[in-house]
């Protein structure tokens, strides 16, 4: 239905065609950015799930190897042990940008570069068990950062394909058909005026032949 306001003019009409052309391109381009936004994160979902299990699978290991060694060992020689912690971990965090997204990216560095610094305590009253847990969490550290990389990234490219379906269903079904049917209103309104100013014109001509026919017969009498 066309707008009772729109001015049925050829300046509109120009107007209404050069915006309905970038409409029309707008949508095309927020199509191409849905599509490969939800390609993107059918990706990211298939590696946060594959994260998440292993993660999962890591630390149910690291807590039985703990369990276990609580069970060999006194709690207070396990307190000891883990009193002090002999290395340190600086977590940076960053963005990368994905289709207008800035998605988030974790770096970590450590303290001292020796690998060994994981175990804050010597070897000599502690069993393998609590240096397998040790172990066996540092492993999964990077998986942790990778996976909560994904989780963040998730969230914030659903909520943009949502941002981007609602204005691409908006250009499709509401501003496209409705410049569409402003445009055939306008042609609509100007063919009228023309064919109007035709049977004017038309007329006004008969009119003068009329007129001068009756002139000429008067002359002649």
């Amino acid at each position: 239905m066309a707008k009772a306001h729109i001015n049925p003019t050829r300046m509109e009409l120009t107007r209404l065609k050069k915006k309905l052309t970038t409409a029309v391109r707008g949508h095309k381009l927020l199509k191409d950015k849905r599509d490969e936004l939800m390609r993107q994160f059918l990706d990211l979902v298939r590696e946060n799930k594959a994260l998440r299990e292993r993660v999962e699978k890591a630390i149910i290991a690291a807590n039985k190897n703990f369990v276990i060694a609580r069970a060999g060992m006194e709690d207070e020689v396990v307190n000891v042990a883990l009193m002090a912690p002999r290395q340190e971990v600086y977590l940076e965090a960053g963005a990368r940008n994905v289709m207008s997204v800035d998605i988030p990216v974790f770096d970590y560095k450590t303290k001292t570069p020796d690998a060994n610094d994981i175990y804050p305590y010597g070897f000599a009253f502690t069993s393998s068990d609590l240096d397998d847990a040790i172990k066996s969490l540092q492993n999964v550290f990077p998986d942790m950062l990778r996976l909560a990389e994904c989780e963040k990234a998730c969230q914030l490219m659903a909520s943009e394909i949502e941002k981007t379906r609602r204005r691409v269903n908006a250009l499709e079904h509401v501003m496209i058909p409705e410049m569409q049917e402003n445009i055939k209103y306008i042609k609509m309104k100007l063919d009228e005026n023309e064919r109007s100013t035709q049977i004017r014109l038309m007329k006004v001509k008969d009119m003068m032949l009329e007129q001068a026919h009756h002139y000429s017969e008067h002359v002649d009498s």
